[in-house]
């Protein structure tokens, strides 16, 4: 039985990650640590309650001794590190803890594996560190071009600050220590369970309830757009076949401007619902944010090349599936933006 600490799996990316391994693999223990910060939802894990194949637990990856047990406890093959703070609004307002669960958390995992595999002066045979990254790190493209493993790093805000510095210190315990490592720079993620300060889940729900629909700057920001599950199959791919020491980018060639995104949601909505109110004049332009990237885009040719990961989800495909997902998930939706959420969401865009 392979073994597995997967951090920060309460969240979107991750607990997609855990129904999709538990979905692949039978012979596989799944050990859950996240803190359940308010982006973090335990109901994002109800499908899997009663599986003995995972392991839920409610810690901090900053606490060393949690950690240490964690890994005296299981014999753990593998780390894959998805949690982090990872709004970048949120780092700009406080950048603090950015750094102390980005930076120092995934130190402390580091340290934490290289105690429990690297004895009389070898590595233990099968043991791999997986560093879930943002393409956020490489800082912002022009027109043309896109972002390669070998791009300098360039981060341009507290959040990437952060998630540049943690993938720094994986590369600094495998380059000194020889600790097998690898990382992967992803792309915009979409789809189930995404918490609603992202993109497409707050245009949803906000177009849901003819809410007015906050658009940064002129809207004409570019991500690629990356389903979630696709992001899933090429984490695992890198943990059972990535060279040691390398750095995958997982991008999904869906490259949009951010207005698009939204009136794609209005006019779908509009559709479905059949909502008059529903309509292009909920938009609402507000000030840009600090730092804001123009446009991200990857190749991912690499990943592409050595392990025959391709994204198999076009956006117009995508989409569709995400609309469909929360319009038959009113409730988690509810839940997730009642209390402390309408509290930040208020102190983010009101005034703007």
């Amino acid at each position: 039985m392979k073994k597995y600490l997967i951090t920060g799996c309460a969240g979107f990316i991750g607990s997609n990650f855990v129904y999709y391994m538990l979905k692949k693999y039978d012979d596989i223990l799944l050990v859950n640590l996240d803190k359940l910060t308010y982006a973090g939802n335990l109901e994002n894990l109800k499908g899997v309650e009663g599986d003995a194949r995972h392991v839920f637990v409610q810690g901090d990856i900053c606490d060393r001794a949690l950690v240490r047990g964690l890994f005296e406890q299981y014999d753990f093959d593998c780390v894959i590190n998805f949690a982090a703070e990872s709004h970048v609004d949120r780092s700009i307002s406080n950048p603090e803890i950015f750094v102390q669960t980005n930076v120092l958390g995934t130190v402390n995992l580091l340290q934490c594996a290289k105690d429990a595999w690297y004895r009389d002066g070898a590595w233990a045979e099968g043991k791999k560190y997986v560093q879930v990254s943002t393409d956020e790190v490489y800082g912002s493209l022009g027109e043309d071009g896109y972002f390669m493993e070998t791009t300098p790093l360039c981060p341009h805000s507290p959040y990437s600050s952060s998630k540049a510095s943690a993938d720094m210190f994986v590369m600094a315990f495998h380059d000194t220590y020889g600790m097998p490592v690898n990382i992967t720079r992803c792309s915009n993620n979409y789809g189930p369970y995404q918490f609603p300060e992202k993109l497409i889940p707050l245009m949803i729900n906000n177009v849901k309830h003819h809410k007015a629909l906050p658009v940064y700057g002129d809207g004409m920001n570019v991500r690629d757009w990356l389903y979630v599950e696709d992001h899933c199959k090429a984490i695992d791919m890198v943990a059972e076949g990535g060279r040691t020491g390398e750095v995958y980018n997982v991008g999904g060639h869906n490259e949009r401007p951010n207005i698009f995104i939204v009136k794609t949601i209005i006019a779908q909505l509009h559709e479905r619902l059949h909502d008059d109110a529903i309509n292009e004049t909920l938009i609402h332009y507000v000030a840009d944010r600090l730092g804001h990237d123009r446009r991200y885009g990857i190749d991912p040719t690499k990943i592409k090349d050595e392990l025959g990961w391709y994204p198999e989800t076009t956006f117009e495909v995508g989409i569709v599936k995400t609309i469909d997902w929360y319009l038959a998930n009113e409730a988690w939706m509810a839940n997730v933006t009642s209390g402390n959420y309408q509290k930040y969401y208020e102190e983010m865009y009101k005034n703007k």
